[in-house]
């Protein structure tokens, strides 16, 4: 593997690092600015900048042309994600699912008219989605979900429970994965649905986190009525779309970007401990796993380029950077003590209480996208080659 870019890949970097820079929110990353505080506000700070990106022509990066995206190719858009990274602009969190699950996954196997229904609104920012996969004894073993869907002439009638389902009640649409056939194999028997999220008989419950947000939620279906053309792919055989959005969940990601700026940033915080060999060898490690980090993304992305599809390193990029985040915040609550813990507004908080806010919010780094034992189980079975214990 060759790690140099090409000077067409530097052009191009150039391009998106300066783009960015020129359309940034004015004052961004300054007091100036003022901070999205509640949820509501994130969600439309992030509407507002996922337009800008659009009218730039940066929105829908791999997507094809014909469905309104760039038609970049897989080293662009990690190049892209890279600079992205770099200048920390506005979170697009509660529009990913749109952007990095519905949207490959409707192309993938969406009926014309549901691609040019549903796509240009994600690509704009206009409406936000959620994932209605994890149920509360179907999360990990995602196949053994238990919500069912009944189909009544032209309608599916849907009746279940949803958790964990982000952005729920600011999202407009949900993927809905179903039990149609409750007689088949828990892999088969199951489809994909396209849910109207102000349909009648749905309930949403917000979770509060550790963190004191609430962007996880409870959803209730109770006889939700779902016109049969919202299906996507064939009834009873979901489980195929959803591989597809699997597939789709870690991405051409560069996670790498962030931990090393962070690690960057705890250095700096921790100056007056350097002289301590312990504090510099604590440093040195989460760089080097932070560079280790960054290979595996590259890799990751030269197996998309020539296979066309995600591959294992997906998971050993999963796994990596989920465990090396919390190592991360580990390390820098070690460092930085009592204060380091202190929350935003206390007058000796660090930093103003960001660093207590990541090192909660870590915990679930383990958790969502796959959890870490999973992706050892694919590792260990589609890597190592072990057997199924």
């Amino acid at each position: 593997m060759d790690f140099r870019s090409t000077p067409e890949e530097e052009r191009f970097r150039e391009e998106v690092a300066r783009w960015l820079r020129e359309n940034l929110p004015p004052g961004w990353g300054t007091p100036a600015f003022p901070e999205p505080e509640t949820t509501a506000e994130k969600v439309a700070l992030a509407k507002s900048w996922q337009r800008k990106l659009y009218d730039g022509g940066w929105a829908g990066m791999s997507w094809p042309k014909e469905y309104g995206g760039r038609g970049a190719s897989v080293v662009e858009q990690l190049l892209f994600n890279e600079e992205y990274a770099k200048v920390g602009p506005p979170d697009l969190t509660c529009l990913s699912v749109g952007l990095s699950l519905v949207g490959p996954t409707l192309i993938a196997h969406g009926q014309e008219w549901q691609k040019k229904r549903f796509l240009p609104p994600i690509l704009r920012g206009e409406e936000v989605w959620c994932q209605g996969f994890s149920e509360p004894n179907a999360g990990s073993d995602l196949a053994s979900l238990r919500t069912r869907a009944e189909l009544r002439g032209d309608e599916f009638v849907v009746t279940g429970q949803k958790i964990w389902t982000s952005f729920a009640q600011h999202a407009q649409w949900c993927i809905l994965v179903v039990r149609t056939d409750p007689e088949a194999p828990k892999h088969k028997g199951l489809s994909f649905l396209l849910v109207d999220m102000g349909s009648p008989g749905i309930t949403i419950r917000p979770l509060r986190e550790i963190t004191g947000d609430a962007w996880f939620n409870e959803v209730f279906f109770d006889e939700v009525r779902v016109p049969r053309e919202n299906l996507v792919g064939e009834m009873n055989d979901g489980w195929r779309v959803v591989l597809t959005t699997l597939a789709h969940e870690r991405g051409v990601s560069a996670p790498h970007v962030r931990l090393k700026a962070e690690g960057r940033r705890l250095a700096r915080l921790a100056r007056p401990k350097l002289s301590d060999p312990r504090v510099r060898q604590k440093l040195a490690q989460l760089a080097v796993e932070a560079e280790i980090l960054r290979l595996t993304a590259y890799r990751n992305v030269t197996r998309i380029a020539r296979t066309g599809e995600p591959g294992t390193e997906g998971s050993l990029l999963k796994l990596m950077w989920s465990e090396l985040d919390q190592r991360l915040k580990d390390t820098a609550f070690e460092l930085l003590g009592v204060h380091g813990l202190l929350w935003k507004g206390s007058p000796r908080a660090v930093e103003n209480g960001w660093w207590a806010h990541e090192l909660l919010w870590s915990r679930a780094a383990t958790i969502y996208a796959g959890t870490s034992e999973i992706q050892r189980n694919i590792v260990a079975q589609r890597v190592l080659g072990l057997p199924r214990g």
